[in-house]
């Protein structure tokens, strides 16, 4: 007999990145594992954000029952956004803080780490960016935030600073794509679902 789905875990990867990154994966494969009762949804976003957040909310108004997100990089900017908006619990792994600043090198041409696709980023696409952000956590319980400090493209203080009311874990050392994510999927879910 087939599970029930009772809650939907919206997973958003990161700038240049896509549903096959090894978190999205380690993800899925951890819950059709252990919680086959929560639907794992990591949709192929485009570059650009006001697309990105278009595809996001259309995915997000044809859900029903309970509702996460989880982001890396990138994607932990839009699940905040998200998160806020739609009053869910979220998880956010090395997140972007202001994208839109000090980002000039994405300007150009930029291939996806997995498709290979070129895409071309003008500075609009990095203004749009300014409309998804919320300047002050409201509700800082329902966001965890994992942060390594060892993260080679984002500084991990900007993040531990804007989140500092959340549940936080700062491990010193690491990568942006974080180092040892899988271990964390069972505290990352106890997280949003209790």
């Amino acid at each position: 007999m087939r599970n029930k789905i009772v809650a939907s875990l919206v997973y958003i990867h990161g700038f240049n990145s896509s549903p096959n990154s090894d978190k999205a994966r380690q993800t899925r494969v951890w819950l059709t594992g252990n919680r086959p009762e929560i639907d794992f949804i990591c949709p192929f976003l485009s570059p650009f954000p006001s697309v990105a957040m278009a595809q996001l909310e259309a995915i997000v108004a044809d859900l029903s029952g309970t509702l996460y997100f989880a982001g890396s990089s990138m994607g932990g900017f839009y699940a905040t956004y998200l998160a806020a908006k739609h009053h869910s619990r979220a998880v956010l792994i090395n997140p972007a803080v202001r994208p839109w600043l000090g980002r000039e090198y994405l300007l150009g041409d930029q291939a996806n780490y997995h498709t290979g696709e070129v895409h071309r980023i003008e500075q609009e696409h990095l203004e749009q960016l300014q409309c998804f952000n919320v300047e002050l956590i409201t509700h800082p319980t329902d966001f965890l935030v994992l942060l390594q400090t060892g993260d080679e493209v984002l500084d991990y203080r900007l993040a531990a600073e804007k989140y500092a009311d959340c549940r936080l874990v700062v491990e010193p050392g690491g990568d942006h794509g974080f180092v040892g994510f899988e271990k964390h999927i069972p505290a990352i879910i106890e997280f949003l679902t209790h």
